[in-house]
């Protein structure tokens, strides 16, 4: 489908970028995307393919191997990945996350250690909050990291963590002191060291190309330098800083995901026909995709004033959290109705819109549930 709309915070060089973005998701992912699905990762390659072609880490500085840009940099690829319907590969958490928390809160010594090879590929990264026991609650997390001389030693578990299975440095959520938010802290911990290991990649009903992975730290040591920043007990502060960034990733992916539904569900709705007739030409398939339409205009409205006013430095945790949670409700909602449009065959792996549905679930969960985000908005109203 083709809109007169144009995001705002686009630009030439954008779109320029985009060539090579949907050029990159169109050769190097969309012909593998069910191998990704059975296999339940991306091939390792793909981060090199990407890093050489200076997909990666776009919003760092090229001072630290980066591309120099913003976020919207990040949103492009993001927008690129969804419409082809990839759920499998992490790049928005490697470059859109983790690589911040290392660019905001690293020393200069980590920075210049880990940024340049996720630029590269070399190093894939993962961020590891969510607990067995412990989801949005972060600062009741389990994993200890107690210092011993000139090491900490942590002890832990994790779950539901992106990148896990192959992640090369995991940032660790882990208490460095006394309970509630001023004990927490991030910890650098490399995939190499002993006592570290992978549990199974977990079996979701989506996004089943990610290898979302199980993490266990037995008695790790990691020197104290791997910790992030410079002083004990400024992790909670970090992540609250660099989560609202996290949530517009989701948001923009959200957006297109809508895009993307009524996109496919036109083209269906138009060639297959019913009691002699295309299925377009029914008043409620016609109205129902009016209604879509409007929201996914709405959505992108909305998404685009937030990437604006990121970019800007202007987007408050409160925006922010409303767009997440209105965005990723308003995308199951519509995804559904679209797949309903498709019939019997909506239901049907094969079908591109069954993968959107059950891949986009899972929005209105992770990065702080949607329940979550009404508290945050409630406390400023």
């Amino acid at each position: 489908m083709t809109s007169p709309y144009r995001s705002r915070w686009l630009d030439d060089d954008l779109d320029a970028l985009r060539e090579l973005a949907r050029s990159f998701c169109e050769k190097e992912i969309a012909p593998h995307k069910e191998r990704f699905i059975e296999q339940h990762h991306v091939d390792r390659d793909l981060w090199q393919v990407a890093g050489a072609l200076g997909l990666l880490c776009m919003s760092i500085p090229e001072e630290y191997g980066g591309g120099g840009g913003t976020f919207a940099h990040e949103a492009v690829l993001i927008e690129e990945q969804a419409r082809i319907g990839d759920s499998s590969w992490g790049a928005a958490l490697h470059s859109g996350i983790v690589a911040h928390y290392l660019l905001s809160y690293g020393t200069e010594e980590q920075k210049r250690a880990w940024l340049p090879r996720m630029a590269s590929g070399e190093v894939v990264g993962a961020i590891a909050m969510t607990e067995p026991g412990t989801g949005s609650d972060l600062q009741n997390v389990k994993t200890r990291a107690v210092r011993d001389g000139d090491e900490y030693i942590v002890d832990g578990s994790k779950t539901f963590i992106t990148n896990g299975g192959q992640a090369d440095l995991i940032l660790v959520v882990a208490k460095t002191g006394t309970a509630g938010a001023a004990g927490i802290s991030l910890v650098l911990v490399e995939g190499d060291r002993p006592g570290f290991r992978r549990g199974r990649v977990l079996d979701k009903i989506g996004q089943r190309g990610q290898d979302t992975s199980e993490l266990f730290f037995d008695a790790v040591r990691v020197p104290v330098t791997n910790l992030l920043g410079t002083v004990e007990g400024q992790g909670f502060v970090q992540l609250m800083q660099q989560l609202p960034q996290e949530r517009l990733i989701l948001a923009v992916g959200a957006t297109v995901a809508v895009e993307t539904a009524l996109a496919q569900t036109l083209s269906y709705t138009k060639e297959r026909e019913a009691f002699g007739k295309p299925i377009f030409a029914f008043q409620n398939t016609k109205f129902t995709l009016a209604e879509v339409a409007t929201e996914a205009r709405i959505m992108r409205v909305f998404t685009d004033d937030c990437v604006d006013r990121h970019v800007r430095g202007e987007l408050d945790i409160q925006t922010v959290a409303m767009a997440k949670w209105w965005t990723t409700e308003r995308a199951m909602a519509n995804i559904d109705r679209c797949l309903q449009l498709h019939g019997g065959y909506g239901y049907m792996t094969e079908y591109p819109i069954s993968r959107l549905w059950v891949d986009n679930r899972v929005q209105q969960i992770y990065a702080g549930t949607n329940e979550i985000m009404k508290e945050i908005i409630a406390r400023t109203l």
